[in-house]
């Protein structure tokens, strides 16, 4: 029987007065199977055999690469890694699980020549000299990360910029080489935000499973590339439908349901499960979950998702949850004067209902004075260090740098246990150049955006950033210029000439039109007319979705002369339907009844412009928000003239793409591809739109859809610039 067996834990605990080992003395090691650390950083007690224990290469048990023979070799990326803390013991011996911190075992001990290269760094100390070391904080072949919460509130107002910081964050940590994943949650009775009307909420973000959600999951995606899923979103209608259909289904047993514990259960358990679903393509689980609770704190309707939260931070642990709490920071512009009492107000009320911050970031319209900012810390028991300023700047790509400037990526590191270094990798080093680049941009493209949600600009975020992509990629400064569609038709003529001259004045300056999905009569008669300005005076046009059906019509009208060619959505008795219902729309209900979520398409000809534009692929995949199509009826005769469906869907029923010959560009996509556009992969169609508005779209085509290296990285109007490369942009 081995000493240790048959003992008490206090029993197998060494005496205080055993000898310490130093870990950097090897032979002092030898034979000694497993050790603990002790009190001190770099000191080990020899112990006896027994789970839970550190082991040396010899023992059979050990992971390392001396054990398995192969020196020099860093620990499989399957292989899950074990937070090493003085006193305690964790195992080497565990099951595998699954984890990529390969590149996280700082420090952790191994012996003499068994050095992976995850441990070849300035953190490993004396292990990178060859010599044996443990340091408190360390991260061995063990336990998985947990999993780390980083739960983003407001205060003051709503729509003061959440939805960006918590984008910035994760952007910071993923450029650490964490897998980070996003949450949403709006406290709404709404299922999702399918019927909302854009004037509520913005635009509705349309994501791959078909989900339709609150458009900063759209900034989660763009920020991080990732894909999400529809219960990403949380609502408040959701979490009650489950609880609900659960208390039916005699899940409670009968046990009276209320809002604590059964509803903020509800909320807990859908984060943890969503937290852990793979979002990056790699099919392996995130490591950070940031979340985002929509509102402000003191909104009735947000209560049980922070009573949730506050009872989530201990189940959590507190190395695994951490708040940051956004405010605003107004300056009256009477007294020019920064005012710090709405963020006090603000952080106490925070405070009062269970969480307390971490991180306060002070949202302002220009940089936070020192004094503010030590103002803040000691009204709001936070230190120096902990108040984060973000101010007003010129594009959005800008916050996450300035987050990195003032030491986010430290605090984090110690706050949350961390394993990452002290600064970010290149990856955030091409979002600083792209801030860089969309300052100094010079040249100019006029794009004009004919709908009927002018009034906000949210309506249209998803066409906006795509738009402002591609633009940035082929360096010049994007000038959108919106139009209401209403004001294109007779009747603003008569009532308001002024409006009228105004709105046509825009459209005759644009270099390019743009006509964006939208449902109802209301504005129609707007958009064809800028459809038919486009098509006859060879303006470079896209329309998308509600665009392209117009688009057809306007073709029909004119070119065909069919006169009473229509949409039923529109007309339901046109004479001529050239736009029909979709066969499995369920006319009963609206929501969730559309053609949603990723579609392939595939190119029924190799002479297409858009075909050359995605790389001359036979297919592609894009998102889908639609209930009327093309009439595949009348297909042949609107290709007796110029106009070409140059792509359908996998049945051949669909029409997909429309391309007008003899034109600079005039496309027409069903599917709505800005909900893929990236900062760095820009979307396809808009990219030809802003290359055919600038002239430069046969270049591009000839040159094999590549961007030359003026076009590319140049931040001067004048094309015969040469000052270094300030960028890496791949357009592929």
């Amino acid at each position: 029987m081995s000493p240790s067996q048959g003992r008490t834990p206090s029993e197998r605990r060494p005496p205080l007065g055993a000898p310490a080992v130093p870990l950097s003395d090897p032979e002092a090691l030898s034979g000694v199977e497993s050790l603990t650390l002790g009190p001190e950083q770099g000191l080990g007690v020899p112990r006896g055999r027994g789970a839970g224990t550190w082991h040396s290469p010899a023992s059979p048990r050990c992971r390392c690469s001396a054990s398995r023979g192969g020196e020099g070799q860093s620990p499989g990326l399957s292989q899950a890694w074990g937070r090493v803390r003085p006193g305690r013991r964790v195992t080497g011996s565990r099951r595998r699980q699954r984890s990529h911190f390969g590149a996280a075992c700082f420090g952790a001990w191994h012996k003499p020549g068994c050095q992976p290269r995850a441990h070849r760094s300035e953190s490993a100390g004396p292990a990178a000299a060859g010599e044996g070391k443990i340091i408190p904080g360390s991260w061995h072949p063990a336990t998985p990360l947990p999993m780390k919460y980083i739960l983003v509130t407001g205060g003051v107002i709503s729509g003061i910029g959440k939805g960006i910081i918590a984008s910035s964050i994760g952007t910071i940590l993923k450029s650490c080489g964490l897998r980070v994943t996003a949450i949403k949650i709006d406290p709404y009775i709404n299922i999702d935000a399918g019927t909302f009307s854009p004037y509520e909420h913005g635009e509705v973000f349309v994501l791959n499973d078909g989900g339709e959600v609150d458009l900063d999951l759209g900034n989660y995606e763009r920020f991080l590339d990732i894909n999400l899923y529809k219960d990403n979103n949380i609502t408040t209608g959701k979490i009650y439908q489950h609880v609900i259909n659960k208390e039916r289904r005699g899940d409670y047993l009968g046990k009276t349901v209320q809002v604590v514990p059964h509803i903020t259960d509800a909320v807990q358990e859908w984060v943890m499960n969503q937290a852990m679903v793979p979002v990056d393509g790699h099919k392996e689980e995130p490591q950070i979950c940031v979340i985002e609770l929509g509102g402000t704190i003191g909104d009735i309707e947000g209560m049980p998702f922070v009573e949730a939260f506050r009872q989530f931070q201990f189940k959590a642990k507190r190395e695994n949850f951490c708040n940051i709490h956004v405010s605003l920071v107004p300056q009256p512009s009477a007294t020019g004067e920064q005012k710090t009492k709405p963020t006090q107000n603000s952080v106490r009320a925070l405070r009062g209902l269970g969480l307390s911050p971490d991180l306060i970031v002070c949202r302002s319209s220009t940089p936070i004075e020192m004094a503010v900012k030590e103002k803040i810390s000691m009204f709001c028991h936070v230190n120096p260090e902990q108040v984060i300023c973000i101010h007003d700047v010129s594009s959005t790509y800008r916050v996450p740098v300035l987050l990195e400037e003032q030491g986010i990526i430290k605090y984090f590191k110690e706050r949350l246990d961390l394993p990452i270094g002290d600064s970010a990798s290149s990856l955030l080093s091409k979002w600083r150049n792209m801030a860089d680049r969309y300052e100094r941009l010079q040249k100019t493209c006029s794009i004009a955006l004919v709908g009927k949600y002018t009034k906000l600009r949210d309506c249209y975020a998803s066409v906006f950033k795509a738009l402002e992509h591609s633009a940035l990629a082929i360096n010049h400064k994007l000038n959108l210029m919106y139009i209401d569609s209403i004001d294109l038709e007779q009747t603003t003529e008569v009532e308001d000439p002024v409006k009228f001259h105004e709105a046509w004045q825009k459209l005759c300056k644009a270099d390019g039109v743009l006509v964006p999905g939208g449902f109802g009569i209301r504005g129609t008669l707007g958009k064809l007319q800028a459809i038919s300005w486009a098509r006859s005076r060879k303006i470079p046009f896209l329309g998308v979705c509600l665009g392209m059906q117009l688009a057809v019509i306007e073709f029909a009208r004119n070119c065909l002369n069919l006169k009473d060619a229509d949409s039923t959505e529109f007309e339901p008795n046109a004479r001529v339907p050239v736009v029909i219902d979709m066969p499995e729309h369920n006319p009963g209900n609206l929501g969730g009844t559309m053609r949603l979520g990723i579609r392939r398409t595939v190119f029924k000809t190799e002479n297409s412009i858009l075909r050359k534009l995605y790389g001359d692929v036979p297919f592609i995949e894009e998102r889908h928000r639609h209930r009327y199509e093309v009439n595949p009826s009348l297909i042949s005769q609107l290709e007796q003239k110029d106009l070409s469906f140059v792509g359908q869907d996998v049945d051949g029923e669909r029409m997909e793409i429309i391309e007008l010959a003899n034109h600079p560009y005039f496309v027409g996509v069903q599917f709505h591809p800005e909900f893929s556009s990236r900062p760095m992969k820009p979307s396809p169609p808009y990219l030809g739109l802003l290359l055919a508005a600038t002239g430069n779209l046969n270049a591009y085509l000839l040159q094999g859809c590549k961007l030359s290296s003026s076009d590319r990285y140049s931040d001067a109007s004048d094309d015969s610039f040469s000052e270094p490369r300030l960028a890496e942009l791949e357009i592929s």
